[in-house]
């Protein structure tokens, strides 16, 4: 198996002991590296004691989706399959993506289909960047996209640290847009592979929806400020006026934004108004 699978975990020790049990059902076995982000619960013992065989790595501090980078870091094989402590992947899916890599030297993350919950209908972003308006090119293994889920995504080891990984910036929320925009300016390919897939049993200890909106909408001003321009950094601010305590974040962050700039590329900033 030349995939490992990275959980980034906090306070589910019950989801995790599921999706753990769930990956020691694959053949092959994929190696497992869960990053606990500074769990209060019996996470870090729990996996010690049930599933002896996943390397674990207790983070002193909660790092956010940027922990997930720890695990990349101590992954050996080319290829590293992010999973949430909610999600795991299917039979044959690990395998089906080590291929399409394989035929792709330029794929740099493949996004895949997502069945969500014991119906397991396809998450509602499956159809959009399966209609993606970038397209394919011939030798992608599907079309091209600027986004994906992080919960079900696949990434080129090599291509993900390229750039860095997951911003620790952000911490959480549009965390998958801004690794998606670095990958592409690098010249990696983001393809969106529907015979790859993956099952999310979104976990019912979450944040509140009107948290993750907030987050989203800070972090989405971050990244503008990070990556694009001037009028587009004005347009992506402009929703913090409905957020202060966003805004509030958003601005102690800008310094350190402002300080990573990095305007992208032509040809990836066409692709994203294209995308709006």
């Amino acid at each position: 198996m030349n995939t490992t699978v990275v959980i980034a975990t906090r306070n589910r020790s019950a989801e995790l002991a599921c999706t753990l049990g769930k990956l020691a059902t694959l053949h092959p076995e994929p190696p497992v590296i869960v990053v606990d982000n500074a769990s209060t619960d019996d996470t870090v013992t729990r996996v010690r004691r049930e599933h002896p065989g996943v390397r674990l790595i207790p983070s002193p501090v909660n790092a956010g989706a940027a922990a997930r980078n720890l695990g990349v870091r101590a992954a050996t094989t080319p290829y590293v399959a992010f999973s949430d402590d909610d999600s795991w992947w299917a039979p044959g899916a690990l395998s089906r993506a080590e291929e399409a890599f394989a035929d792709c030297p330029r794929l740099g993350l493949l996004a895949a289909r997502t069945l969500v919950g014991p119906r397991e209908e396809p998450d509602p972003v499956c159809a959009l960047m399966a209609e993606s308006p970038l397209g394919s090119e011939p030798g992608l293994p599907g079309p091209k996209v600027l986004g994906f889920l992080a919960c079900s995504a696949i990434v080129r080891r090599d291509a993900f640290l390229d750039v860095g990984g997951f911003s620790s910036l952000l911490h959480f929320g549009a965390e998958e847009k801004l690794l998606a925009c670095d990958l592409a300016a690098r010249g990696w390919a983001l393809c969106y592979v529907e015979d790859v897939v993956a099952h999310h049993h979104p976990s019912s200890s979450r944040p509140p929806a009107a948290w993750r909106h907030r987050m989203e909408a800070r972090n989405n001003a971050l990244i503008a400020w990070l990556r694009r321009p001037a009028g587009e950094c004005v347009r992506a601010t402009s929703p913090l006026l409905r957020h202060p305590g966003a805004a509030a974040g958003a601005l102690r962050r800008l310094p350190r934004a402002l300080a990573g700039r990095r305007r992208l590329p032509p040809s990836v900033e066409r692709q994203l108004r294209e995308l709006a």
